[in-house]
């Protein structure tokens, strides 16, 4: 990748191995294109990064606040969703070092938005891999738990996933489940139709290019299935 310093000099972090920090923004659709490639496509990565980002975060919600877990679910998953994670990407800068197919290079839409927070989770798990936890949760304090009180100042924690959740365990006493109901397209570029469910009942569907998104579109077409406008009991 061209210019690694320039990029280690945003993010703060000087890697051991480049290789690591490189192989972040391999997207697997640039493989495709780039057979002989050295390094793999960032997946793996992102595996380990998701996790590594969740400790994180849920070690600060836990030691910080003492709400109950419902609420701490809530904002820990208003704070790495992909719309959030994908915007942070973007203001670090890490958009000018990804390493995308000619296609996916022309799509700036929501489909951008994935790769990015994608990107961003593989960063941390190189970030981990080469420093370790302390400078990876340094790297997620300064970049992602910054955004916490502006997140609770706003209510931006409410979205319909959660807002769905709370609905039907007050109405119904029953926690939505989803499932996948149909995926299509090559493995760089996926759709998903998902189904959330009360029980036995589907209660709608949604589509998306990740099942995050999807499952958010479901949320979204169950609350007006129900009449649900997430304030329970109204």
């Amino acid at each position: 990748m061209k210019e690694l310093f320039k990029l280690e000099n945003k993010i703060g972090v000087s890697f051991k191995n480049k290789d690591l920090l490189q192989q972040a923004f391999v997207h697997r659709s640039f493989l495709n294109e780039n057979p002989d490639f050295q390094l793999p496509h960032n997946e793996r990565l992102e595996f380990l990064g998701d996790a590594v980002l969740e400790l994180v975060v849920t070690k600060h919600l836990y030691a910080t606040y003492p709400n109950p877990e419902g609420e701490l679910t809530n904002w820990r998953a208003a704070l790495v969703n992909a719309k959030k994670l994908a915007e942070i990407a973007e203001a670090i800068g890490l958009n000018d070092f990804l390493m995308l197919s000619r296609g996916e290079s022309k799509d700036i839409g929501r489909a951008r938005q994935y790769i990015l927070a994608n990107t961003m989770e593989a960063l941390i798990g190189a970030i981990f891999l080469d420093q370790g936890i302390e400078v990876a949760g340094e790297f997620i304090e300064k970049n992602i738990l910054a955004h916490l009180p502006e997140i609770l100042k706003e209510g931006a924690y409410r979205d319909a996933k959660s807002m769905f959740q709370e609905e039907a365990q007050e109405r119904a006493g029953i926690t939505p489940s989803y499932e996948v109901l149909k995926e299509w397209g090559p493995d760089h570029a996926k759709n998903f139709k998902i189904g959330v469910y009360l029980n036995d009942e589907l209660v709608a569907e949604g589509e998306g290019v990740s099942k995050q998104d999807a499952q958010q579109k479901a949320a979204e077409n169950a609350l007006a299935a129900k009449g649900w406008n997430g304030a329970s009991g109204k």
